[in-house]
């Protein structure tokens, strides 16, 4: 479902495969929800480890409206998410890190 060389990844939602990608509209929304300056800025908290559960919803609910999810940050806070917290961790950082990835260097990754 997930194209990781067009920056895809996928987020199994209430038993729903969903695709997530960071647009450049979803990525201007993740720095207004996060308060940052920048995109680096945002990189850089994710890469410090300085991030909270809150962060990681606003990067999940950022990558699931830039592949087309329809629902809103309490839909997704209130979501079953397969693997839990920490697969929702570590799902947003894989989409974080496909966003900032040349394409030919995706090579080999999958989604």
């Amino acid at each position: 479902m997930a194209n990781p060389f067009a920056g895809e990844v996928t987020l199994v939602l209430d038993g729903q495969p969903q695709r997530l990608k960071l647009t450049l509209g979803a990525l201007a929304e993740l720095e207004a929800t996060l308060q940052e300056d920048s995109l680096i800025a945002v990189v850089e908290r994710f890469e410090a480890g300085r991030f909270s559960s809150r962060d990681v919803l606003a990067l999940l609910l950022a990558g699931l409206r830039g592949g087309g999810w329809q629902g809103d940050a309490a839909t997704l806070a209130a979501a079953d998410i397969a693997g839990g917290p920490m697969q929702a961790a570590q799902i947003a950082a894989r989409l974080l890190l496909l966003a900032f990835t040349p394409p030919n260097a995706a090579e080999g990754r999958d989604g």
